[in-house]
């Protein structure tokens, strides 16, 4: 379709529909549109044009920044012990799990192994804080820590797809300068645009922090690594400016969650291949086996170990081994390099689409924790 118009309506009546059903069945809207991107693509045959691709490619910077603005650095900070042992090795051992069953058994190339392993390592911050949301969770002791071990989890993630990938050219050192110095600096920076600027119709804050991140995801393709590693960080760290103006992180969101993250969520789905679904089921399934097991092996003890009971650790254990944005920008990140061929990351999104479903169903209805039992379960580790 060369009309730019019509194109554009195509994608925006798939977007409009996500939000609608997302809405109507309380499903992730992310979820809801890489499913709608599957049936577009297997059914309609769609293909992004160069300017989704660039809108797309926004659209997760920026969905990554807000989801290390999402984390309460004072919970961070006051969970620190817990949420650093339980997310780093909610990372690792997926990761390894998922790399050497993809390396030695599947019989996968290196590259493409590593990729299954990062894709296969994440948590959701975005269905966790979802649920956390609904259930009132967000607000216990327990809530909190699950959410910092989520972000420690999506930060092992996001650094080994920046790190693994990287081509360590000349552009490296600089890139990794700019990238502290942001960190250092964007939350003093922040504050002193937004009180001087902001609450403007020019919005001025917005595209200031816009600015910087289009800065250094350009920093970080000259580096050869990937523009969400930086995202995420500044992210983090522009936290707590954040909640001195809650106003800036929901404008960002709802640019983002308008046009930006729908287009990139239906691209995702266009590329997983049905028939490839079947053919592919085992393998499927087995990942999906072993993202469940490595993360119940790593988690579960130690959520024991620092004191919750048996129901709060079950259901900490189900939501750390839920998987979906980072997992789907993974898969597509090695996709669209080319270090995974379109039937391997069909398999990788749809084992992330499977847990991003399951246990997410399981711990809500057998794990649920009692509120009373939520707000006490960490307050001694």
């Amino acid at each position: 379709m060369s009309n730019l118009w019509l194109t554009a309506s195509v994608w925006m009546l798939l977007a409009f529909l996500g939000g609608i059903l997302s809405v109507r069945f309380g499903i992730a809207a992310a979820l809801v549109e890489i499913l709608l991107g599957v049936a577009a693509g297997n059914a309609f045959h769609i293909v992004p044009t160069d300017w989704i691709n660039a809108l797309a490619s926004f659209g997760s910077v920026v969905l990554t920044f807000l989801a290390g603005a999402e984390i309460d650095p004072g919970a961070l900070r006051r969970h620190l012990r817990v949420s650093v042992a339980i997310g780093f090795v909610s990372f690792l051992l997926p990761f390894l799990g998922a790399m050497a069953y993809a390396y030695y058994v599947a019989g996968w190339s290196f590259s493409a192994a590593k990729i299954a392993g990062i894709a296969l390592s994440t948590t959701s911050v975005a269905v966790v804080y979802a649920v956390m949301v609904e259930t009132g969770l967000n607000r216990t002791d327990i809530g909190k820590a699950i959410l910092a071990a989520c972000f420690v989890t999506d930060l092992g993630t996001v650094l080994a797809l920046g790190l693994l990938f990287s081509g360590f050219n000349r552009w490296m050192l600089p890139f990794i300068a700019a990238t502290i110095l942001a960190m250092v600096f964007m939350p003093w920076l922040t504050r002193w645009v937004n009180r001087h600027w902001g609450g403007r119709t020019q919005a001025a804050e917005l595209k200031f922090l816009l600015l910087v991140l289009f800065i250094l995801g350009g920093l970080a393709e000259l580096a050869q690594s990937e523009a969400v590693l930086p995202a995420y960080l500044v992210g983090l760290a522009v936290a707590g400016a954040f909640q001195e103006a809650p106003r800036i992180p929901e404008q960002i969101r709802a640019i983002a969650m308008t046009l930006l993250t729908p287009l990139y969520f239906i691209k995702a789905g266009l590329y997983v291949l049905l028939p490839a679904v079947w053919t592919q089921l085992g393998l499927i399934l087995i990942f999906f086996l072993v993202k469940m097991a490595t993360k119940i092996i790593g988690v579960r003890p130690l959520a024991s170990a620092f004191g919750y009971p048996a129901r709060e650790a079950n259901y900490t254990t189900l939501l750390m081994a839920t998987g979906l944005t980072f997992g789907t920008i993974s898969s597509l990140y090695g996709l669209s390099h080319h270090l995974i061929s379109q039937a391997q990351y069909t398999v990788l999104v749809t084992v992330v689409i499977l847990s991003a479903l399951i246990p997410t169903l399981v711990a809500q209805l057998w794990f649920q924790p009692r509120m009373a039992m939520a707000k006490s379960a960490n307050s001694s580790a």
